[in-house]
């Protein structure tokens, strides 16, 4: 990774021991500090578990989860499109994610995908060339959007479930280890609302703040937990996966 000793945090930062979305509304908007938060939950407790060795994370924009991963693999690859709207000092490489990729097969142990995949028109392609870079035993760390707003258009071109995201994962011949929602229907209710409370003078992000932040409170409870996995299922902010490609059987060649 370029610059690495320059890294600043940008969407994610780190609070009391846990990642958390950032307060600075540059960084994530008042109305998306509910979904960034749980998105940073999942990504704190998945890459030690699974950030190893070459990573390359691609669509890196300006690498917020760079001191998540970096404790944990030996080796930091950053990519992003020429036309990315988060312009990143830390960038190894211009490449387009929606053609074949300038690495050799089995060149990355891990792969980071955060909030990308929708902006890939080909995302079948994308996939498959996931499962080429990644060696026997890798991982690929995946979130994507569902019930969620169109941003950075023109390049928004799909929203997946998560039999989609099960179906891409099988056609490039990857296992998924994880899958899961994003949130529940209290959550798209309350991203919803801020998200227009946000925009009202005075009061207006106030409010947006409160309301996520009563979601986030109830969520703790045990009454908020039941609402979490009995709406998760069907009405998801969106999801979180990993997906490992298979280790090679004593002796096999890995394909080429």
């Amino acid at each position: 990774m370029r610059h690495a000793n320059r890294w600043i945090d940008s969407k994610y930062v780190r609070r009391k021991g846990r990642l958390v979305a950032s307060r600075d509304p540059a960084e994530v908007g008042v109305g998306s500090r509910l979904v960034t938060d749980c998105i940073a939950a999942l990504y704190d407790a998945h890459l030690p578990r699974f950030a190893r060795g070459r990573l390359i994370d691609l669509g890196c924009g300006k690498a917020p989860l760079y001191a998540s991963y970096r404790d944990w693999v030996d080796e930091i690859t950053c990519v992003d499109w020429p036309q990315s709207a988060h312009a990143s000092p830390y960038l190894d490489l211009e490449v387009d994610l929606g053609q074949k990729l300038p690495f050799g097969d089995s060149s990355f142990d891990t792969i980071v995908l955060s909030d990308v995949l929708e902006h890939v028109p080909t995302p079948e392609g994308l996939w498959l060339e996931m499962a080429r870079l990644l060696a026997p035993g890798g991982h690929a760390l995946v979130n994507v959007p569902f019930l969620y707003g169109i941003h950075e258009a023109p390049h928004d071109y799909g929203r997946y479930t998560e039999y989609a995201l099960r179906r891409f994962a099988g056609l490039a011949g990857l296992e998924v280890i994880v899958l899961m929602p994003v949130g529940g229907s209290l959550h798209v209710l309350a991203d919803l609302l801020a998200k227009h409370l946000a925009h009202l003078p005075l009061l207006g992000r106030p409010l947006a703040s409160g309301v996520q932040g009563l979601v986030a409170l109830f969520d703790r409870s045990r009454w908020g937990r039941s609402v979490l996995e009995r709406t998760g299922p069907r009405f998801p902010l969106g999801y979180f996966m990993v997906a490992c490609r298979p280790a090679e059987p004593s002796g096999a060649e890995v394909p080429t």
